[in-house]
């Protein structure tokens, strides 16, 4: 009988061990954090340049280097865009359309080389009833209100840039908008996520 019992308790041992082999360093993995790890950087990617232009680009195209002034209106589009819901393409067409307009310079009056009474970052007039020329040299409210009158445009997202930026400002130069489409596209990539 003494051998039996010693035999059970070496094989309850047996199992114990074997056990503890295979459950021991799995739970014990997944209750301890590890040491070593190091935090993931969150990197929020960057908007495919390719997608922000679905129709290529149309023509020559153009650009300027932007000062500070300019990068701000660039990115106050951008957040106006972001407020109203629209996706970057709707910021590309904005960018582009400032571009055009005033190369993303919120313009005061310019006496006698001023355009009627045209305005701001998007030249928009208060006779046409765009706003007070207190709205209109605001980014955020010029940005809103061309992106409203972009939204009333249907298939604006399906059309190419320069129909979509015409069919809201009704320019005397309805193709000049598509010069800037390569340039606002990377600066929608480039300042989407700040």
């Amino acid at each position: 009988m003494n051998t039996i019992m010693r035999k059970s308790v070496l094989g309850i041992a047996g199992l114990a061990f074997t056990g503890g082999v295979f459950a021991g360093p799995v739970a014990a993995h997944a209750a301890a954090p590890a040491v070593d790890a190091k935090p993931a950087a969150v990197q929020a990617d960057k908007p495919d340049v390719g997608k922000l232009i679905p129709h290529g680009v149309q023509g020559a195209q153009s650009k300027i280097t932007l000062n500070d002034e300019q990068t701000a209106n660039v990115e106050a589009i951008i957040a106006a865009t972001k407020k109203a819901g629209l996706p970057q393409r709707a910021a590309v067409i904005s960018i582009a359309t400032s571009l055009q307009e005033s190369k993303l310079e919120n313009l005061g009056h310019l006496g006698d080389r001023n355009d009627h009474d045209s305005l701001g970052l998007f030249q928009q007039r208060p006779s046409s009833g765009w706003g007070t020329p207190e709205q209109i040299t605001d980014p955020e409210y010029s940005t809103l209100a061309f992106l409203k009158g972009l939204k009333q445009v249907d298939g604006w997202q399906d059309m190419p840039l320069t129909e979509a930026a015409q069919t809201v400002q009704v320019s005397a130069y309805p193709d000049a908008y598509a010069q800037w489409e390569q340039q606002a596209a990377h600066l929608v990539a480039q300042h989407w996520n700040n």
